[in-house]
C-alpha cells in the first residue's frame, strides 16, 4: 500500500540564489531528526512487514516487493545504534535511490521538506561513535538539529559494527 503524505514546506529567508540551497526531507527516529536530499526520495510508504534474510547485517530489516521490484529495507534505528524498531502501522518506509540501488529506510515518521542554504550545513564533529561516517553534516532548523545522512554509508554497513559491539556488551 502506498501512502501519500502532505508535507508542509518551510523556507529559509536567504539572499542566496536558489542554486545554493539544498532541499531536504526530514524524518524522525525517536527524538532525533535526520534529513536526506529530496532528490533521493522515490516515495514514502506506510509500514509493511518485510521478509527477513538469513545472515543479513543487523540493520537490514528484510526485503519487500514494491510493484515487482524486490528492495532491501534498512532499520535506521539499528543503523545508528538505538536498538531495533518495533514497527507498527505508524512507522513509514522512505524509499530511496542511492548508488544505483533502490532501498527502503524504516523511520518513525516523516516530518517536513525544507530548503537549506548550503552555507548552513555544518560538518559533523569527528566522533568515535560515528566511525562509519553515517552523518554527512548538521543543520540547525529552529531549535532542532538535523543530521544529514550519508545514505550510501547507511546502506553499505550502517551501524552493524556498533550493533555487534552492543550485543557483545549485553
Amino acid at each position: 500500500m502506498t501512502m501519500s503524505l502532505q508535507l508542509g514546506e518551510k523556507h529559509f529567508s536567504s539572499a542566496q540564489p536558489e542554486a545554493a540551497a539544498r532541499r531536504i526531507v526530514t524524518f524522525k527516529v525517536g527524538d532525533r531528526t535526520f534529513g536526506i536530499d529530496v532528490g533521493m526520495v522515490r516515495e514514502i510508504k506506510g509500514w509493511q512487514a518485510t521478509t527477513p534474510l538469513p545472515h543479513a547485517a543487523p540493520h537490514v530489516r528484510g526485503v519487500l516487493n514494491l510493484r515487482g521490484v524486490i528492495l532491501a529495507v534498512y532499520d535506521l534505528r539499528t543503523a545508528i545504534g538505538m536498538g531495533v524498531t518495533d514497527a507498527t502501522a505508524t512507522h513509514v518506509i522512505v524509499v530511496v535511490d542511492v548508488e544505483d540501488k533502490t532501498a527502503g529506510l524504516l523511520v518513525d515518521s516523516v516530518s517536513d521538506i525544507v530548503d537549506v542554504p548550503v552555507s548552513a550545513v555544518r560538518p559533523a564533529p569527528d566522533l568515535e561513535r560515528d566511525e562509519h561516517g553515517l552523518i554527512e553534516g548538521l543543520v540547525l532548523l529552529d531549535t532542532d538539529i538535523v543530521a544529514l545522512l550519508d545514505l550510501a554509508a547507511v546502506i553499505r554497513d550502517g551501524g552493524a559494527e556498533a550493533q555487534t559491539k552492543a550485543n557483545r556488551a549485553a
